[in-house]
């Protein structure tokens, strides 16, 4: 990965801009709406452990999650004995993983940050983690040099993202014409399953990079309509979409055909169980 990272002056982010408060606030409120740590605890928990082995956390760190949810990754990583920050846009996410993580008797930080305007020092962690998290902001080089800048000099990042190929990417484009368009210079969030576009973003800033895409085998639906039916009621952007739709039966109508369609199409076996396929992807700051 030797290519210098280009700013897209489309993709900065200013945390004073009005609307860019407003465009945050949409997205701190988007994930607040029904139980995102039951779709942390009940669909995805294997891929905080995954991302945590592969980056090597060990005891001696200082660890970083970004966009860290209810702790899907800070959790693994604080169980290590690592010193642990989870940090989020979503206070209410955060606050269900410190109840979470002290009935386990784990102690981190939790703190409610923006992932393109962290407040944290440069070279401040020995390692910065997110879990199908920091793809979720809207202006990826703006999150991805806070990424970069708040690791040490040989320090390690680590990064799980939804490919735009798999089903939670696939799901995202069902729903797109049913959602009202994002404003200018946000990226699609699956970008961050394409290792070129994380080249990209992180440029000649890191080395020894290392991209793997796997499978998260799901097993938590009985059948397609456990699937919709979970997503419509604990997953923020489902929930927000389908809002967008109250007053319009047949477009619900028609929404919820095309996900049973979706989850349909994905399923691995008779069981309701599928295949999400996600990029795993580490390198270390130069």
């Amino acid at each position: 990965m030797s290519q210098q990272t280009q700013q897209d002056p489309t993709s900065t982010t200013d945390p004073a801009d009005p609307a860019d408060r407003a465009l945050k606030d949409r997205h701190r409120a988007m994930w607040a709406l029904g139980d995102y740590p039951a779709v942390a605890r009940e669909v995805i928990a294997d891929l905080g452990p995954v991302l945590v082995a592969a980056a090597g956390v060990t005891a001696d760190d200082r660890v970083l999650d970004v966009a860290a949810g209810s702790g899907n990754v800070a959790v693994p990583a604080a169980r290590t004995g690592a010193a642990v920050v989870a940090s989020d846009l979503t206070p209410e996410l955060l606050e269900v993983g410190r109840r979470e993580a002290g009935d386990e008797g784990l102690r981190l930080e939790w703190q409610q940050a923006d992932a393109e305007a962290l407040p944290y020092a440069d070279a401040e962690f020995d390692v910065v983690l997110s879990c199908v998290g920091v793809m979720f902001a809207p202006h990826h080089h703006a999150a991805a040099d806070e990424l970069v800048r708040v690791c040490r000099p040989g320090g390690r990042i680590g990064l799980v993202s939804w490919t735009p190929e798999g089903f939670v990417g696939q799901l995202f484009a069902t729903m797109k014409p049913y959602v009202a368009p994002p404003p200018a210079g946000v990226q699609a969030p699956p970008l961050w399953g394409r290792e070129e576009h994380v080249a990209e973003l992180l440029g000649d800033r890191v080395t020894d990079v290392r991209a793997e895409r796997r499978t998260l085998e799901v097993d938590a639906f009985a059948d397609a309509a456990g699937f919709r039916d979970f997503f419509k009621r604990c997953y923020g952007p489902t929930i927000a979409a389908y809002r967008g739709l109250a007053e319009d039966p047949g477009r619900t109508a028609a929404l919820d055909a095309e996900l049973l369609d979706l989850a349909r199409r994905f399923a691995t076996g008779p069981d309701g169980a599928m295949g999400w396929e996600y990029l795993l992807l580490t390198a270390q700051r130069a």
